[in-house]
Parts: C-alpha cells; sequence; structure tokens
C-alpha cells in the first residue's frame, strides 16, 4: 500500500473588525467604529493522507527441468489483478497455467495441491462463469520456448479472504483443455499433464509511482501560498 501524507501548517492571519459599542465618544457612537484587531490562527498541523491501495506480488518459477520463469501480480484499489508472465524453457506451444492452492513446494510442485477453488466448482476457462478461481488458461511458448503473456483476473485478488499470496503458480506440461476435452480429468485439472515448475506468491514492495507523486505535489500548490508546510511521501 502506498501511502502519501501532506502536512500543512498555516500562517497567522488578522481580520480588522469594527466595534459598534466603542463608547470612547458617545456621540460618534452612531458613525464611527474603532477598529479592533482579532488574530486568527488555524489549527496546526493538518494532514491531507492519500492511500492508494495498490498491492504487488511475485512468483519466481522453478522445477526439476530447465523451465523457469517470473510472474508478477499486481492489483489497485481492489480491481482486478494483472499477471505478467515470463517463462522460458518450455516446449513450443500452449501449456496449461493455473494457481493452485498451496503455496508448498517441499516435495517439488505436487504438493502445491489442487488448482485453488474457494468455490468448489469444476474447472474450466478463465473467461467461463463456472471455473476454479486458479484456472489461468493457457500460456504459448514461442519457438524459442519462451512464454510470454499478460493475464487480466478478477478471482486472484492480493488482499481479501480469497487473497492468493502464499498459494503457488503452476505451469504444466501439455496444453489445458479449459473443461472442454471430454477426458476424465477435463473437469479437474483441464488434462494438462505433469507439473513443469512453479513458484509461490508473495508480496513485494511497491514503489510511489511518478504520476501519483506529481499528483500530490500539484494538490499541495493548489491549497495556496497561504500556508507552509511539508510534503512527505512514504511507499510501502
Amino acid at each position: 500500500m502506498v501511502t502519501s501524507t501532506l502536512l500543512l501548517s498555516s500562517t497567522s492571519s488578522h481580520l480588522l473588525l469594527s466595534n459598534p459599542n466603542n463608547n470612547t465618544n458617545p456621540s460618534l457612537r452612531s458613525n464611527s467604529f474603532s477598529p479592533l484587531s482579532l488574530k486568527l490562527t488555524r489549527k496546526s498541523p493538518k494532514s491531507l493522507t492519500v492511500v492508494a491501495a495498490a498491492k504487488k506480488a511475485v512468483a519466481v518459477l522453478k522445477g526439476t527441468s530447465s523451465v523457469e520463469g517470473v510472474v508478477t501480480l499486481t492489483q489497485e484499489d481492489g480491481g482486478p489483478t494483472t499477471v505478467n508472465v515470463c517463462i522460458t524453457g518450455l516446449t513450443p506451444g500452449p501449456h496449461g497455467f493455473h494457481l493452485h492452492e498451496y503455496g508448498d513446494t517441499t516435495n517439488g510442485c505436487i504438493s502445491t495441491g489442487a488448482h485453488f477453488n474457494p468455490n468448489n466448482m469444476t474447472h474450466g476457462a478463465p473467461e467461463d462463469e463456472i471455473r476454479h478461481a486458479g484456472d489461468l488458461g493457457n500460456i504459448v511458448a514461442n519457438a524459442d520456448g519462451v512464454a510470454e503473456a499478460t493475464i487480466v483476473d478478477s478471482q486472484i485478488p492480493l488482499s481479501g479472504p480469497n487473497a492468493v499470496i502464499g498459494r503457488a503458480l503452476v505451469v504444466h506440461e501439455l496444453e489445458d483443455d479449459l473443461g472442454k476435452g471430454g477426458h476424465e480429468l477435463s473437469l479437474t485439472t483441464g488434462n494438462a499433464g505433469g507439473r513443469l515448475a512453479c513458484g509461490v506468491v508473495g508480496l513485494t514492495p511497491v514503489s510511489i509511482t511518478r504520476a501519483l507523486e506529481a499528483s500530490l505535489v500539484g494538490r499541495f500548490v493548489e491549497l495556496g501560498s497561504n500556508y507552509a508546510g511539508t510534503l512527505a511521501i512514504h511507499g510501502t
């Protein structure tokens, strides 16, 4: 989460008021007033806190073969999660890619359990209404064995009761049939074959973006020259 705090302290202001009850010269009460000086001071400091609920996670995939890769996951303001995939060492063509329920790799990728499935559904495609939350479809490796993909999915949040932090991403040997292949494993695993590589999803720091920083500085300037203060930006 990125938290940005704008601390403000104001300069003192003076306001001239007139006193209609000035009795130093009764004859002038009706048409003359003496000035009174009233010093106004704003409560200080004030703080303006802007919270950008951005989260980022990463998984480093490794296996017993030459397959390896890095996957990053980002989510902002409760929206869908964006998954950026780069995996090397694959055979050319499509490979099933799933989020599995456990982040346990003590016995290799088999320890990660089944597909993440908090809603107790059958296996399907990412766009299907009936699917495992962990069903992320296929990634496709090119002739050099490199698969690069960007996946946007609303069922794999980085926070909340169904958060994927601590679970594992797995790339499979074969193409995922998306639950439509008619095989006995189609509705459980997509008949995607063995597990080539896996990695546990873990949170990573999020740096404040230049856009957010510029926005906050602009807001600070808009508050006007009557304020003196500091702009403190913290990225976590």
